[in-house]
C-alpha cells in the first residue's frame, strides 16, 4: 500500500480543502488582515504537501501534475512583473499602485493594485513551493532496499 493508513488518507482529503481554502482566504485578504502572497502562497502548497505526505508522491503529481505546476509557477511571475511594468505605463513609475483610489476604503479592491500583486505572488510561490518539495522527494532514500530511486 502506497502512502499511509486509510485514517490518515481520509483526515488528510478533508483537512487538504480547508487548508487550501485557508491559503486562498489569507491571498485575497492579504491586504486587510495579517498575510498575503507569500503566506498564502506557502498554505497553498502546504495542502498538496500534505497529500504528498498521506497519499504518496504520485498521487500528489496526479492532483498537480509538474507541468502544469510549472506554468502556475511562469503565469505567478509573468502577473508579478506585468503588475510592475504597468505601474510604469501608468504612472510613470515601475511597481507604482496606479489602480488605487477608484473605490472606497476597506473594500476588497480597495488597495489598487496590491490584492493583484498577492494573487500573483501567491501563484509564484505556491508552485515554486510545491515544485521544491516534489523535487526533494524524487531524490529521497529508499529505505526498503537501501537505494536512492
Amino acid at each position: 500500500m502506497k502512502g499511509m493508513t486509510v485514517i490518515v488518507k481520509t483526515v488528510a482529503s478533508w483537512v487538504k480543502v480547508l487548508i487550501f481554502l485557508f491559503g486562498i482566504y489569507i491571498v485575497i485578504f492579504g491586504h486587510l488582515t495579517p498575510g498575503g502572497g507569500f503566506a498564502g502562497g506557502v498554505i497553498l502548497a502546504s495542502s498538496y504537501v500534505l497529500l504528498m505526505l498521506a497519499y504518496g508522491r504520485e498521487f500528489a503529481e496526479e492532483n498537480l501534475s509538474l507541468p502544469l505546476a510549472s506554468k502556475l509557477d511562469c503565469v505567478g511571475a509573468f502577473l508579478f512583473a506585468l503588475i510592475a511594468i504597468l505601474g510604469f505605463v501608468f504612472g510613470g513609475v515601475f511597481f507604482v499602485n496606479f489602480l488605487v483610489g477608484y473605490s472606497q476604503p476597506l473594500r476588497l479592491i480597495s488597495a489598487g493594485t496590491i490584492p493583484l500583486s498577492n494573487i500573483a505572488i501567491g501563484l509564484k510561490v505556491g508552485a515554486s513551493l510545491f515544485l521544491i518539495i516534489l523535487t526533494l522527494s524524487i531524490f529521497r532514500p529508499d529505505v526498503s532496499t537501501g537505494k536512492k530511486e
